[in-house]
């Protein structure tokens, strides 16, 4: 029940919900209850079975209190009167009005609770659902690496859906319908104390019942959710990879991966639902058992007279003890049902609970500009078991470019990736302006840092929020004089329209060459002072790398650069080119300088792209 209470923390604050709630439910059952508790008085009246000295005393005006006596004779004298002054088909009319009114005003109070109810759950939905998005959104870029993103998006859709329906919906059931059965068993024993005694007998095999179903419930709950969530993944790099499922002919392949994962679904779903559903006619088939073994006790003793009860307070007593079935198998079902939203909740509570390993100190600083100089003081950074940085040393002067340049999974983009803390090193420290950067507010350092990386990172919006991203309201020159820098304002005027295209997923509509141009365009817009260039141009054919070489070079004029090439002839005019081998830096100079050594790593790769 400790995941329960947590998702209904997101409910806060409930006062101003549970107390309206509580009232137009007790009002909606009392309404209700007033529809039954004419019947008898009713019967007793119209067919003459109440003695002649208890008549007598019902044409006494009453005094109206909260006592079921003092209510019981209310309706007795106005029934009476009714009668007495136009007769028994008055009385039939009198009663009839008195039904439709109830109904109306109990089904009035009942949909303003139904209102209550269903603005609770949307808000509760909205503030989990937002705080699993935050927390994605604050979550270190490593976290990522070792989750698969259709899990993800499943807690965050199917799961916050299991949460709305099964623990929000369980929260009106369990503040309503236990007042309902309350009301109605107090109403019981005030009938028949030895009657219902007996009617109670039963309870705890039902509630056996349930414990035994609940505990089945929970192991098919977590595996249909986990299955929902490797089917997401599926689809997703499915769709990310068609081209090569189909140029591959793999299509078979992902065709048996989804079929497999998708029978272990079906499975496991109907053993879950077929556990679930079995609660209601389980319980159904015990209020009827309850119900007949009533008429079998109860209509003995009042044949046998053993009971002060006439034959129409017995018949109240079976119409009240029926009502007491829906709200008792509405608790049942809610009981059974949230076994798989507390699964969902535990799920998204993983995420939400997830520690951010990068996170701004108390005393964390803010900076503003950059003036001096980046630098890395034996570096040593590791993935998992694996060492990827082994002491590297260099540093980035205001003004000046560095590039990278070595072998994949050298950890030229490793090193790259530390500026901005994506991630955290184990061992060393690295500086901007003589300032640890773990001192300084995640916010302020990337403010001063502008990215541009191999894979163009498009979003499904228009050019202009693309170019202008994260900004309100841009100003629209700004944005125009860095899409002419980038190269990019001639082929996006030549679109459907202009600045206002919508560019698809991920960019799809735009080739390579436009997409990494607007890119730049970006990362102009923002005019940073630290430059990070990730293998910008490598996957470029020759006409687009040199619009956006040309647009690189606009982009670092008086900037700070961090360069990551494998294409060398792009660098050959920087401050200083760093050879990494291994996780070290096994050379660095200027281009001239570096091609001097004989034997050297970066002569080595000059003379095999030159071959």
């Amino acid at each position: 029940m400790k995941t329960y209470f947590r998702v209904l923390s997101y409910a806060k604050p409930l006062l101003p919900f549970a107390v309206p709630f509580f009232i137009c439910s007790i009002l909606s059952i009392l309404f209700g209850l007033a529809n039954f508790a004419m019947m008898k008085p009713l019967l007793d009246v119209l067919f003459d079975i109440i003695k002649p000295e208890e008549l007598a005393r019902y044409k006494e005006t009453p005094e109206l209190s909260t006592s079921l006596e003092s209510i019981e004779h209310y309706f007795y004298y106005h029934i009476i009167t009714v009668i007495e002054d136009n007769g028994k088909f008055a009385g039939l009319v009198f009663l009839c009005i008195t039904i439709v009114t109830s109904a109306i005003l109990g089904n009035l109070f009942k949909y303003i609770s139904l209102r209550l109810s269903e603005a609770l759950k949307a808000k509760t939905v909205k503030k989990l659902r937002m705080a699993i998005f935050n927390k994605l959104v604050d979550l270190h870029v490593g976290y990522f690496t070792d989750k698969m993103k259709g899990d993800i998006v499943s807690r965050s859709t199917n799961d916050v859906h299991q949460v709305e329906f099964s623990v929000t919906n369980s929260l009106t059931v369990f503040l309503r319908d236990p007042i309902q059965t309350i009301v109605y068993f107090s109403i019981l024993f005030y009938m028949s104390f030895e009657l219902t005694i007996f009617t109670l007998i039963t309870i705890p095999i039902l509630g056996g019942f349930i414990g035994f179903i609940s505990k089945k419930l929970k192991k098919d709950s977590m595996d249909v959710q986990n299955s929902i969530g490797r089917l997401l993944g599926i689809i997703d790099e499915t769709i990310v990879g068609l081209k090569i499922v189909n140029s591959f002919g793999a299509s078979g392949y992902v065709k048996d991966k989804f079929l497999n994962e998708n029978d272990f679904y079906e499975k496991r779903y109907k053993s879950l639902s077929y556990k679930r559903e079995l609660a209601s006619p389980f319980s159904e088939v015990m209020g009827i058992i309850i119900v007949a073994s009533i008429l079998l006790f109860g209509g003995n003793l009042v044949l046998s007279d053993q009971s002060n009860m006439t034959a129409s307070s017995f018949i109240l007593y079976i119409l009240f003890f029926v009502q007491i079935i829906n709200p008792a198998k509405a608790i049942v079902g809610a009981i059974s049902n949230i076994q798989r939203g507390i699964i969902s909740a535990e799920r998204i509570l993983e995420i939400i609970d997830t520690k951010n390993d990068i996170y701004d100190k108390e005393d964390a600083q803010e900076i503003l500009d950059f003036n001096g100089q980046i630098t890395f003081k034996n570096v040593h950074f590791s993935y998992g078991e694996k060492e990827v940085l082994k002491g590297v040393d260099f540093s980035l002067k205001k003004g000046h470019s560095v590039a990278l340049v070595g072998q994949s999974g050298g950890g030229k983009s490793t090193i790259a990736d530390l500026i901005p803390r994506f991630y955290d090193i184990e061992k060393g420290s690295i500086t901007i302006d003589g300032i640890n950067i773990k001192n300084i507010k995640l916010e302020s350092l990337r403010k001063l840092i502008g990215i541009v990386t191999q894979e163009s990172i498009l979003f499904n919006d228009t050019i202009l929020n693309n170019i202008a991203f994260g900004v309100d309201n841009p100003n629209m020159d700004m944005v125009i004089q860095a899409a002419k820098t980038a190269n990019a304002h001639e082929f996006i005027m030549q679109s459907e329209k202009g600045y206002d295209t919508i560019i698809g997923d991920r960019g799809v509509k735009l080739s390579g060459g436009q997409k990494q141009r607007l890119s730049i365009a970006r990362a102009i817009f923002k005019n940073p002072p630290i430059l990070i260039l990730d293998e910008a141009t490598s996957a470029l054919d020759t006409e687009s790398e040199k619009l956006v070489q040309d647009a690189l070079n606009h982009l670092m004029q008086n900037r700070t650069s961090l360069i990551i090439a494998h294409r060398l002839s792009t660098i050959q005019n920087v401050n200083e080119i760093l050879v990494v081998e291994a996780g070290e830096i096994v050379e660095r100079g200027p281009h001239t300088i570096l091609l001097e050594k004989t034997d050297g790593f970066y002569k080595k790769l000059t003379e095999m792209q030159a071959i």
